[in-house]
């Protein structure tokens, strides 16, 4: 069993203020496309930094903490649930692209955020009953453009927390 540091334990509370305080900040932003589950991500780019400052397993621990933290907050029983499909899928796929060493961190995002919202589509699939595949083509591509955005940041943030 590994012992966390000092230092590992601050930085895991730090992104995780800062996932809270960025889906929040999300949350005011009146952003739509008329098409339903498209989002910025925001709070994504405090994961996608534990995931490369911390590892995987805080990465994702992050994540659920994250989104439950957000769910009770924002949102309700079924934001929290496809957001947990969501989040589960994304950091699975993000883990594994993340461990080949051949990704940045905007590669690693990008397919994050596409697998987000492939998690979040086949919930809603099944809640509602219905086929709604008709959306994957724009969720592919919000979830491309997101996640590339949050890589971006995400990467730049930190190489200037290694220095």
């Amino acid at each position: 069993m590994s012992r966390i540091t000092t230092k590992k334990l601050t930085t895991f509370g730090l992104l995780t203020a800062l996932a809270f305080v960025l889906g929040y900040l999300e949350s005011l932003i009146p952003f739509s496309f008329g098409i339903p589950g498209i989002k910025l991500g925001l709070a994504n780019t405090a994961v996608l930094c534990a995931l490369y400052l911390l590892g995987i397993k805080e990465a994702f621990c992050l994540s659920i903490v994250r989104i439950l933290l957000s769910g009770f907050t924002f949102g309700n029983l079924y934001s929290m649930l496809y957001s947990l499909a969501g989040g589960v899928l994304s950091m699975g796929v993000m883990a594994l692209l993340y461990r080949t060493k051949k990704f940045t961190a905007m590669g690693v995002s990008a397919a994050g955020g596409v697998f987000h919202n492939m998690g979040q589509l086949l919930v809603a699939s099944v809640v509602l009953g219905s086929n709604i595949v008709y959306y994957y083509p724009f969720l592919v591509l919000s979830g491309m453009i997101t996640g590339l955005a949050v890589g971006l940041t995400g990467g730049l943030v930190v190489k200037r927390l290694r220095l």
